[in-house]
């Protein structure tokens, strides 16, 4: 009889620990907050803003991190030593950054040029490595070509996140979400609207929700320079963009694995200008700067509470609050950086505090 042992003693030690370490790390975090976002008046519809900035890495991104791993780990494609790649355009890199300083484990972000060097300082804080590259497009086969000099492991979010995350429960976000619910006036959401950069946020909601068998619809949205959309709208999972999203953490230049789109009921394309029109009248009403792809979900969740005021109808919705806004002080928040990428806030300035002050919804034409 032949016999072949792969294992140490020793290596599964390791792992074991390892796999102990980022546990204990979940069971240490408090679960994150459910906002009230502050509506003129009683309109019969609540909106609320999950609040992932709290997490220790201060983004959505901390939930995906943890779970890719502890998905790798228990794979066995992590080992003590082992160096991990990731592309990222950054908040999931700040927090595998993390993850790998916890397990003493090199880490290198690839990322686009463009990522803004505040998200660049928290992942060096965390003793991460940043290979920035001027095409987007190349992100990903750079870190994969960097894991194979390195003999690293590539984390590979864009495959990974729709699996690594255990969407039946374990105090995923969507369960989270219904948990938090439970007690306001309308604890079944008629809406749910979530971004899509790995696709892994909009296959967790989007499963529980039928899990459960709620009646909530799901609503993705998708930035200018992104392929999601056309890809949802046309079929095609094939479906491609050639720049880059300026809006950092949501928008791909390909639609990826992890994005199922059989789970989404609706789709909107936001332009980026929307976007930041729209984070900056959030945050001034929220007295907290919000992040650019919070302003993505947030003109949505305005669209569709203008919606269900238009027929009449009462309800909630819940959107996200991804990362904090003091990441893109020299971005979204500089009139300079929005007046050399060519963006006309002013339209959708008036669309949001129009929105705001009297549930109307204008769109710019």
């Amino acid at each position: 009889m032949d016999t072949l042992d792969r294992c140490c003693d020793q290596t599964r030690g390791w792992v074991n620990d390892a796999i102990a370490a980022v546990a204990a790390d979940a069971n240490r975090s408090a679960d994150t907050h459910l906002l009230p976002f502050p509506l003129c008046g009683d309109w019969g519809i609540d909106l609320y803003l999950k609040d992932e900035s709290v997490h220790p890495t201060g983004s959505l991104k901390h939930r995906l991190a943890r779970s890719l791993f502890l998905y790798a780990l228990c794979n066995g494609w992590i080992t003590e030593g082992t160096p991990v790649i990731e592309a990222s355009s950054g908040s999931t890199a700040v927090s595998e950054a993390y993850f790998a300083r916890m397990l003493g484990l090199p880490f290198i972000a690839v990322m686009p040029a463009t990522t803004s060097g505040e998200k660049i300082a928290l992942i060096e804080f965390h003793d991460g490595v940043c290979h920035l590259v001027e095409d987007p497009s190349k992100v990903v086969s750079t870190a994969r070509a960097l894991a194979a000099e390195r003999g690293g492991h590539y984390m590979d979010q864009f495959t990974y996140a729709e699996r690594a995350t255990d969407w039946r429960g374990n105090n995923n976000i969507a369960e989270s979400i219904y948990q938090q619910m439970a007690a306001e006036r309308h604890p079944i959401p008629a809406w749910i609207v979530v971004g899509a950069g790995t696709g892994g946020t909009s296959a967790t909601v989007g499963r529980w929700i039928r899990y459960q068998r709620h009646c909530t619809k799901l609503c993705v949205v998708d930035p200018e320079n992104s392929a999601f959309f056309d890809g949802w709208r046309d079929h095609d999972p094939e479906a491609t963009v050639a720049a880059g999203s300026r809006i950092e953490g949501i928008g791909r230049p390909r639609v990826e694995p992890s994005f199922i789109p059989t789970v989404v009921d609706r789709m909107m394309k936001v332009p980026d200008a929307a976007s930041v029109a729209v984070l900056r009248e959030a945050s001034a009403k929220l007295g907290r700067r919000l992040g650019g792809s919070t302003g993505t979900n947030l003109y949505a969740a305005f669209a569709l509470i203008a919606e269900l005021r238009s027929r009449g109808e009462t309800g909630s919705v819940v959107t996200l609050l991804c990362d904090s806004g003091d990441r893109y002080a020299n971005s979204y928040f500089s009139d300079s950086w929005v007046d050399g990428h060519g963006l006309d806030l002013a339209p959708y300035t008036e669309t949001a505090r129009r929105f705001m002050s009297t549930g109307e919804w204008v769109e710019p034409s």
